[in-house]
């Protein structure tokens, strides 16, 4: 029982990940504290299940402190929970039945055309269909960091099976990248 209790107890969530950011006030610490401070919090975030991780990330739960992040701060932040984070997301997708997975990379695909679309008609891609999380509050340079560790991630931790059924999505995406409509703002 007390083993049962402790381990209930040491196991990362949400709700301490919250308080563990509350607590945080990364303009009142010296650089080294806010490094430690920051990989504490990088720690947490990828203790997390995919579950509470994903509940983590539509709450957008450490987005405060990590507004109060330098680039460099970010960047690092990034190199440390992404690919945890996108290996969650291979293991999750590799655990779906088939029909399931399918709809899944047909859903990507759906979604890759309409912003294509939208950019060809000079709209802005990334609305409620895309699920708003258009990388906000990242500058560019950090958004192509996290393309780069998402496919380095997907190329180097995914299983030949995933990479094939995933294959139309990055079919679709080397189109736009051709295209380079998706490059121009």
């Amino acid at each position: 029982m007390a083993g049962f209790a402790i381990a209930r107890n040491s196991r990362m969530t949400i709700e301490k990940l919250n308080a563990y950011v509350t607590q945080v006030k990364l303009a009142k610490l010296n650089a080294a504290d806010r490094a430690k401070a920051l990989k504490l919090l990088a720690e947490k975030l990828n203790s997390l299940s995919a579950e509470e991780r994903r509940r983590a990330r539509f709450e957008r739960s450490a987005m405060g402190i990590f507004e109060e992040m330098t680039e460099q701060e970010k960047g690092d932040f990034i190199e440390a929970t992404m690919p945890a984070g996108f290996k969650q997301m291979l293991s999750s997708f590799e655990q779906m039945p088939e029909e399931k997975r399918r709809r899944v990379v047909d859903d990507a695909v759906k979604r890759l055309r309409e912003a294509q679309s939208q950019m060809r008609n000079g709209e802005a891609p990334g609305g409620p269909a895309m699920g708003g999380n258009t990388g906000q509050g990242l500058s560019e340079e950090l958004q192509t960091k996290v393309r780069t560790i998402g496919l380095k991630a997907f190329y180097s931790q995914s299983s030949a099976k995933t990479k094939a059924e995933l294959a139309p999505v990055l079919e679709e995406l080397q189109r736009a990248m051709e295209n380079g409509r998706a490059f121009r703002r």
